[in-house]
């Protein structure tokens, strides 16, 4: 089952370009909360006419599932969507892909505190070594000339996508503590924890951005709706419940690790469809970051953080 986790972080980086189409035509925090209620909806308007499972929540999970909105859903994509909007193209590539690192390590620090999962000098060393190989591909791939300026470091949009990715993170800790501990449901906590993150951020659209009404009169109807059924699909359908299933099996640590390779993806991508010249030091990154792996994955598995299929 680990070869879905590669999946899983393709599928989610293509996102990020669908979310940038989409905050051309309507305000970012409005756009977050139509695609969170309309995919909080399906999901669990699925649930209740496959009769699989109830959808009734009690109390205690309704509190749960709240918490989980506010990181997963609500500051998580306020903040990721408010980047896209208002940063130039070149820096949100270069601070979304600086995410995998920051995520990777936030990932260890929460897992310990949450799940004791007890961090060892070879793993440490795994995670270094991936690192490494990451940073190579990271400035190939970004277009920035100097991204290491201090007004490209401390501008609000990149401070944005940092407290976005921490958000993310603690999200994917909170959902696998309801999946794993709990013994809850995924699909039926993705599905309220969407609702009510997606509720949140339209009533602060409501205060904040332009009216309801004037954003549905201003919005072209057909390419909005068309990119939105399409992010929902991948991201809020696909993509989040496998991650619920995912975190049955692995870490956030583990599956976080995998995030490093996004920027390899991006740059084939480049060479297959934008003819964009392959650079020899992808092949060493892409070794280095792949003996992280095997390492960050075998102490783990000896540690019994990964189950088996």
């Amino acid at each position: 089952m680990i070869w879905l986790i590669p999946i899983l972080h393709v599928l989610g980086h293509l996102t990020f370009p669908i979310g940038k189409a989409l905050v051309a035509y309507a305000d970012p925090i409005f756009t977050v909360g139509v695609r969170m209620v309309l995919a909080g909806g399906l999901l669990l308007g699925g649930l209740s006419i496959l009769g699989s499972r109830s959808i009734k929540i009690s109390f205690k999970e309704a509190i749960s599932v709240f918490i989980l909105s506010l990181f997963s859903i609500y500051f998580c994509n306020l903040f990721e969507y408010w980047t896209l909007k208002y940063s130039s193209s070149a820096k949100s590539c270069f601070f979304y892909s600086m995410s995998p690192c920051v995520s990777v390590v936030m990932s260890c620090s929460l897992s310990f505190t949450h799940f004791k999962e007890k961090m060892t000098m070879h793993k440490w060393v795994g995670m270094a070594t991936g690192i490494v190989g990451f940073l190579p591909v990271l400035a190939l791939q970004n277009g920035l000339n100097d991204p290491f300026k201090i007004d490209a470091l401390f501008s609000w949009p990149s401070i944005a996508a940092l407290v976005g990715s921490f958000c993310g993170v603690y999200g994917w800790i909170l959902l696998r503590q309801l999946v794993k501990d709990q013994q809850m449901c995924p699909l039926k906590m993705n599905g309220y924890s969407m609702l009510f993150g997606g509720l949140l951020a339209l009533i602060t659209s409501f205060f904040f951005e332009k009216s309801l009404l004037q954003q549905w009169a201003n919005l072209e109807i057909k390419p909005y709706f068309g990119w939105m059924i399409l992010i929902i699909f991948i991201s809020n359908i696909v993509c989040s419940n496998l991650y619920g299933y995912l975190l049955k099996r692995f870490s956030a640590t583990l599956i976080s690790f995998f995030d490093l390779l996004s920027p390899l993806f991006a740059s084939v991508n480049a060479y297959l469809f934008l003819n964009e010249p392959f650079h020899p030091i992808i092949l060493l990154s892409t070794v280095l970051v792949l003996i992280g792996l095997l390492v960050v994955f075998r102490i783990e598995s000896k540690q019994g953080y990964v189950l088996a299929a």
